[in-house]
């Protein structure tokens, strides 16, 4: 069993550091549920509960349409594309980035950690909003979704944003993972990667198996990275 707010042994020498977008950075499960109920409705299919929807949040969306929502293929891919557009529209500034956040990506830079983003968020929506929320200075790439080249889960995502940063010259040898959903830690064990798992997003406890450790706050996580990187003799800026 791992205890929240250790330190595994297993996080040693972190090289860089890929964040997971929804229920990480962002709460972004208001726009999501919204845009998803739009989606819903706009193919004909009952809209579930709130607590229904809120599964929605952190998965590749196509599967959350096929299995969430019961949809057979060709309506999950019409929801999809309404979901895109209710999302686009007016979904993705309803999120507001977590307590904490922002103080601890000030943390990393100033320690000089490389940091990215794995997220299953459409890419280009990824980016609009770290820009919105002056976020994307902090990070060295953002990778996720994109349905012209195939790209839509976590494993997908990992492997094409492992290969960007080898390109920009980051050291890849050691990356760590941190994510709030067992796609994050499955889609990094597929690599080799080991995960953080937080659990002020959307998952449930049971998703944090296969982490190496778990943080209930980012006051807890920003130990278990800057105490495993290479360079532990910074000291935190207040």
């Amino acid at each position: 069993m791992i205890l929240p707010d250790q330190i595994h042994p297993f996080l040693i020498d972190i090289t860089c550091v890929l964040f997971d977008m929804d229920g990480t950075l962002l709460d972004s499960a208001p726009g999501v549920t919204s845009s998803a109920a739009a989606a819903l409705t706009a193919v004909g299919a009952p809209v579930p509960p709130h607590n229904v929807l809120r599964k929605f949040v952190g998965p590749p969306m196509l599967e959350s349409f096929r299995t969430v929502a019961a949809l057979d293929e060709a309506t999950a891919r019409q929801a999809l594309q309404h979901y895109r557009r209710a999302y686009a529209d007016h979904g993705a500034e309803q999120s507001q980035v977590y307590e904490g956040i922002i103080h601890l990506l000030d943390q990393l830079d100033g320690a000089g950690v490389p940091m990215a983003v794995a997220t299953s968020k459409v890419e280009d929506q990824a980016v609009r909003l770290a820009k919105h929320f002056d976020l994307g200075g902090y990070f060295v790439n953002i990778c996720g979704a994109s349905d012209e080249l195939g790209r839509a889960d976590k494993t997908e995502v990992i492997a094409e944003l492992l290969h960007r940063l080898a390109a920009q010259g980051v050291d890849v040898s050691n990356p760590v993972m941190v994510g709030d959903r067992e796609y994050d830690v499955t889609g990094a064990a597929a690599h080799g990667i080991p995960s953080i798992f937080v659990t002020w997003g959307y998952g449930q406890p049971e998703e944090s198996a296969g982490a190496v450790a778990v943080a209930s706050s980012t006051e807890a996580l920003l130990p278990m990275i800057l105490n495993s990187s290479p360079n532990r003799t910074h000291a935190l800026r207040r």
